[in-house]
C-alpha cells in the first residue's frame, strides 16, 4: 500500500514534493524530509481536491498528485471549450495539446472527448533523488508528451520492477543508451532521460539539439533508452525502499560481508548482492577469478559476479534486447571520472577509436583503457567482443559516489554531447 507521511524520508518524499511544487503548493524545501511544511502543503492539496485533509499521502492523494509527475492529465471536453481555453485553464499550451493529440480537430472539438493535456514545464526533474516509480511515471509522461515514442517493459528486476526502453525514430540505424546498471550511480538515469526529451522536443519543434539535426536524425536513425537497468538497487540507494521491509533486511545482511563499503552508498549491485556490470559473458571466468582474488567471493555491495553470466534477470534483460534489436552502436552511462572507455582487450571495432575521439574532444573527457581490474564481464566488453562494433563506457562527472543531483547541471552538459555525437556519428 502506497502511505508517505510525516516524518519519512528519502527519494519518495522528495517526489512528492516536486508534485506538491509543481501543482501551486509548495513545500519550502525539497529535500526528501517530510516534515510539518510538507505536511501543511499536503492539507491544503487535498482541500483543493476535496479530499480528506489529513496530511497523508496515500493511495488516494498520491493518485491526484501522479499527474504532476507523469506532466499531463486527462481532460473531458465541456461544451463550450476551445484548445485556448483549456490551455489556459490547465497551465498547458496550444502546441503542447495538439503534439500529445496527433488525430485530434481543433476546431471540432467533441463534448465528452477525452484529451491529454500536458502542463507546461520541462517534465524530467534534475533537483531530486530518484527510484523506479519515479523513472516509470517520466516515461509514462514522455510517452504521452511525444506519441512518436513507444515503452517496452524488456523485462523485470529480480523485485519484479519493469525494466523500461524507451524507443523513437525511423531510422535502419540502431543506437543504444543505458544507465543505472549500478545502483549508486543512479544519477545517469536523469542524464539519459534529459536527453531524451530534449531530443523529442527538438524533433517536434524541428530545431536543431546543439549541432544534432533533431528531424534528419529521427528519419534516419531509432534511439533505444533503458534508462534504469538496477530499479531495485537504485531504490534502496535513494531510500524509496522501506527500512523495516524483509528486502532491506537481507541487503543489510549482505552488506555485513563488506564491512568496510558505506551501506547503502556504496551499493552498486543489484538486490540480490550481483555486480550487474559484470555479469555478462565476455571473459566473466577472468572476471570472477580477479574478484575472488580481491576478496569478493560473496553477494554483497558490490564486486560480486555471481554464480553464472547471465544468471540476473536485469543483465539477461539487456542482453535478450542487445541480441533481438542488434544495434550498431551503445554508450553505457557510469559514474565516475570523466572517462571513456572504448575497447575490450584486443578487439578494436573498425572506427571506434575515432568515434571516442569525437566524443572526447566535445566534452573533455578522457577516452582510455579501463585498468585490468575493471575490464572484463561488462556489457561493453560483451557487445563489442560479439559483435565488433562500437560501444563505450562513459564515466560521468568525478566525486564520490553517489554523485550529488545538486551538481547534475554542472555534470550533463558534457555527456549530452557525448550523447549527442553517439546518436549522429553514424549518418
Amino acid at each position: 500500500m502506497f502511505l508517505i507521511k510525516e516524518g519519512d524520508g528519502g527519494s519518495l518524499v522528495q517526489m512528492v514534493q516536486l508534485a506538491l511544487k509543481r501543482a501551486g503548493f509548495s513545500p519550502a524545501l525539497i529535500d526528501g524530509i517530510f516534515g510539518g511544511r510538507t505536511k501543511s502543503a499536503v492539507i491544503e492539496f487535498q482541500k483543493s481536491r476535496d479530499l480528506l485533509p489529513d496530511g497523508i499521502v496515500g493511495k488516494n492523494t498520491f493518485n491526484l498528485l501522479r499527474d504532476f509527475l507523469t506532466g499531463y492529465t486527462v481532460y473531458t471536453v465541456e461544451s463550450g471549450d476551445s484548445l485556448y481555453s483549456i490551455a489556459n485553464r490547465l497551465g498547458s499550451t496550444v502546441q503542447l495539446i495538439e503534439n500529445a493529440n496527433i488525430s485530434i480537430l481543433a476546431n471540432n472539438l467533441q463534448v465528452g472527448q477525452k484529451i491529454f493535456v500536458p502542463f507546461n514545464f520541462s517534465l524530467v526533474p534534475t533537483n531530486i533523488a530518484y527510484s523506479a516509480l519515479l523513472t516509470e511515471l517520466i516515461c509514462e509522461g514522455l510517452v504521452v508528451r511525444y506519441p512518436f515514442i513507444s515503452l517496452q517493459i524488456v523485462g523485470r528486476s529480480v523485485l519484479n520492477r519493469p525494466i523500461i526502453m524507451l524507443k523513437m525514430g525511423k531510422g535502419q540505424r540502431k543506437i543504444f543508451f543505458n544507465a543505472s546498471h549500478h545502483a549508486n550511480e543512479w544519477i545517469t538515469t536523469p542524464m539519459v532521460l534529459k536527453f531524451g526529451e530534449e531530443y523529442a522536443k527538438s524533433v517536434v519543434n524541428a530545431t536543431y539539439l546543439g549541432a544534432l539535426n533533431a528531424e534528419y536524425t529521427f528519419d534516419n536513425t531509432t534511439l533505444y533508452i533503458i534508462p534504469m537497468v538496477n530499479p531495485d538497487g537504485v531504490d534502496l540507494v535513494t531510500g524509496a525502499m522501506e527500512r523495516d521491509s524483509e528486502t532491506y533486511y537481507d541487503t543489510l545482511v549482505l552488506a555485513n560481508n563488506y564491512p568496510f563499503i558505506p551501506f547503502p552508498s556504496g551499493w552498486k549491485a543489484n538486490i540480490r548482492g550481483v555486480d550487474l556490470n559484470l555479469n555478462y559473458p565476455a571473459m566473466w571466468e577472468k572476471a570472477k577469478e580477479q574478484k575472488y582474488q580481491a576478496g569478493y567471493t560473496k553477494a554483497g555491495p558490490r564486486d560480486f559476479v555471481g554464480f553464472a553470466p547471465l544468471d540476473q534477470p536485469e543483465s539477461l534483460a539487456v542482453y535478450n534486447v542487445s541480441v533481438k534489436e542488434d544495434f550498431d552502436l551503445t554508450v553505457s552511462l557510469h559514474t565516475q571520472g570523466e572517462e571513456i572507455y572504448w575497447r575490450f582487450g584486443n578487439y578494436e571495432p573498425r572506427g571506434a577509436k575515432e568515434i571516442g575521439e569525437r566524443m572526447a574532444l566535445v566534452s573533455g573527457y578522457k577516452l582510455t583503457d579501463p585498468d585490468e581490474f575493471q575490464s572484463f564481464a561488462g556489457y561493453k566488453d560483451w557487445f563489442i567482443m560479439t559483435y565488433l562494433k562500437p560501444a563505450y563506457t562513459v564515466e560521468a562527472g568525478k566525486g564520490v559516489n553517489p554523485l550529488p543531483i545538486q551538481k547534475f547541471d554542472d555534470f550533463y552538459p558534457a555527456v549530452r554531447e557525448i550523447l549527442r555525437v553517439a546518436l549522429t556519428v553514424l549518418e
